[in-house]
């Protein structure tokens, strides 16, 4: 870590992106699921390669675009417009049907250690995600929800970062003022806009590292800041 750490002794809790800091999908792709493709090709074998490419990244689009997380049912529709598919309801229901969390996301290998020690040390855990409403059953599924007091989720607030309106929802579920707290996240920008709202920030590049943002090289690093 090349910057000063924040004072000793004032932070008293961290507030966690999930994707890229917490968990990651196996495979490398976020949406649509690991498993789309399986479950589409069982409704509509006919549908080629190209076309399922082609039409996931329309849906990359679609959600770029937009400055809340919307309903998983609109996302699927938007892809299966472009493919051409009627959005039948089972079609939908089979898109999202229940599958153990650890068939298609894993955690990073450094963050129950770093979650649990956390815990050991009376730091208070919150979670601001960019996510769809279910994340906390996700986490559940990945054996860390446990950690978590609070989850200041986009699909929730109807928000996304840097809207203040993330950053505040987890301090202030906590009970805590943003000098209290250090947020996490894997996007430099993020992290920026939240020390602008007074928190501490640190960004996590566990593959490569940005001068302009405090930053650290793994979550355990953030262990020397309580």
């Amino acid at each position: 870590m090349t910057t000063p750490p924040a004072s000793p002794g004032t932070l008293r809790a961290v507030l966690l992106d999930s994707g890229g800091v917490l968990m990651r999908p196996k495979g490398g792709r976020w949406n649509p699921r690991a498993d789309f493709e399986q479950t589409l090709l069982a409704h509509e074998p006919s549908l080629t390669p190209e076309q399922l490419e082609q039409a996931i990244a329309r849906g990359d689009d679609y959600l770029a675009a937009l400055s809340a997380t919307p309903d998983y049912h609109d996302y699927h529709r938007f892809v299966l417009r472009h493919l051409g598919v009627d959005a039948t309801s089972r079609l939908l229901a089979d898109l999202r049907r229940e599958v153990p969390p650890a068939v298609y996301l894993e955690v990073f290998p450094d963050v129950e250690q770093t979650l649990q020690e956390l815990s050991r040390r009376g730091v208070r855990m919150a979670v601001v995600s960019d996510a769809w409403p279910e994340l906390p059953e996700l986490h559940a599924g990945l054996g860390i929800r446990r950690y978590f007091e609070a989850y200041a989720i986009s699909a929730v607030l109807g928000c996304t970062k840097p809207d203040p309106r993330m950053y505040h929802h987890a301090s202030s579920a906590l009970g805590l003022a943003p000098e209290q707290c250090l947020f996490v996240d894997d996007s430099p920008e993020l992290v920026a806009a939240a020390m602008g709202l007074g928190y501490a920030g640190r960004v996590l590049c566990r593959d490569s590292i940005t001068a302009d943002v405090p930053f650290v090289g793994s979550l355990t690093e953030i262990l020397d800041l309580f």
